[in-house]
């Protein structure tokens, strides 16, 4: 498994699918544990990400690293990627041809790794993984199994420093999340 994600990291770095190979700065191929049973996706990067290489780095990035603290959970024993591993100008959201460009990296990453449960940050990573009318107001927090991994969607942390008001829920399903981890997950350790 090890060669075919290095092959892989690889091929994804180098990439010229899409216009947004152009404006990059890097490739942001992911972070954390290639083996993890827990994957979180988000969109794509914005510039901080785009200049480190490292996605969720900015100011939502250390709203997720303690979000995920809150539950014994850090970038050691899980994985964070995106769908589109580019940097789209001015952070505007992924066009369809860019997301169609990079879906296969995902795919391809989500199957070397079998993860145990995926979790979409915000509507646009939900849409596009559980559900393309996914509601993220109304369904967050719930659990789908989809292909036998259990899926659910958080509220992005972007979203979160917008709007205050919606942390307590956020807190709720980082809980549900928790509870699932401790019950179907073999080998996550989670650390306090």
């Amino acid at each position: 498994m090890q060669k075919q994600w290095e092959a892989l990291q690889q091929e994804c770095l180098s990439c010229q699918l899409c216009p947004l190979a152009q404006t990059r700065t890097q490739v942001v191929f992911g972070a954390g544990d290639p083996q993890a049973e827990v994957l979180i996706i988000g969109e794509a990067p914005g510039a901080r990400e785009d200049e480190l290489g490292e996605p969720f780095v900015g100011r939502a990035g250390k709203l997720l690293d303690d979000m995920l603290a809150m539950i014994g959970l850090n970038r050691k024993n899980i994985y964070i990627s995106n769908s589109v591993k580019c940097r789209p100008p001015q952070n505007r959201d992924p066009l369809p041809a860019e997301k169609a460009a990079c879906s296969g990296y995902l795919q391809r990453q989500m199957a070397l790794m079998q993860p145990k449960i995926i979790v979409c940050l915000g509507r646009i990573s939900a849409m596009e993984l559980i559900r393309p009318d996914f509601k993220i107001t109304q369904e967050h927090g719930q659990f789908y199994e989809k292909d036998g991994v259990q899926m659910m969607a958080l509220y992005h942390p972007a979203a979160l420093l917008r709007d205050p008001h919606k942390k307590p829920e956020t807190f709720e399903d980082l809980k549900k999340l928790q509870a699932k981890i401790r019950e179907i997950c073999t080998h996550t350790k989670l650390e306090f």
